[in-house]
């Protein structure tokens, strides 16, 4: 993949593109550590969830991080597997399976979470880095993007072929 943009992109295929380069990034970035992206995606998001006292359900996980619950569950037996965090039932919904990092868990994450951000500052550093003015225009912009629904059905196909 070129690092530059073909003339004329279109911002769907701009987003594609650097969703791409991202996760190739954090994943042989994280690989030394024994994350991928996707497990990375999870315990990052658990972690920030347990420090403000929450011990969410996989499916919240699944909310939260835009995971397919599925997937969030097949992650979390893996990363279950490797003693990074625990599945336990929600005592409040027998149906709920509640996850939480051990304390090994915690201590890789933290440590995936330093490396993510050292990428992040390569990333954003033509925008003035992480705390940059334009740095923050483009995360407003991409949250509205985010909060933009989507109806794959009522887009239809069309017929000149653009994204």
């Amino acid at each position: 993949m070129s690092g530059t943009a073909p003339e004329g992109a279109t911002p769907g295929f701009l987003v594609w593109r650097l969703s791409m380069k991202w996760r190739v990034a954090v994943d042989r970035a994280l690989a030394p550590l024994g994350l991928t992206h996707a497990q990375y995606a999870l315990v990052a998001s658990l972690y920030g969830m347990q420090r403000a006292g929450e011990r969410p359900s996989q499916r919240r996980l699944a909310d939260h991080t835009g995971l397919e619950p599925l997937y969030v569950s097949k992650l979390a037996r893996g990363l279950e597997s490797a003693g990074l965090l625990e599945r336990a039932r929600d005592p409040r919904d027998p149906r709920a399976v509640q996850l939480a990092l051990t304390e090994e868990g915690r201590a890789a994450t933290g440590r995936a979470i330093g490396v993510v951000q050292g990428l992040l500052a390569q990333l954003l550093a033509p925008l003035g880095g992480p705390d940059g003015a334009r740095t923050r225009e483009l995360s407003r912009d991409l949250a509205a993007l985010l909060d933009t629904p989507l109806d794959p059905a009522a887009a239809g196909p069309r017929a000149s072929g653009e994204e």
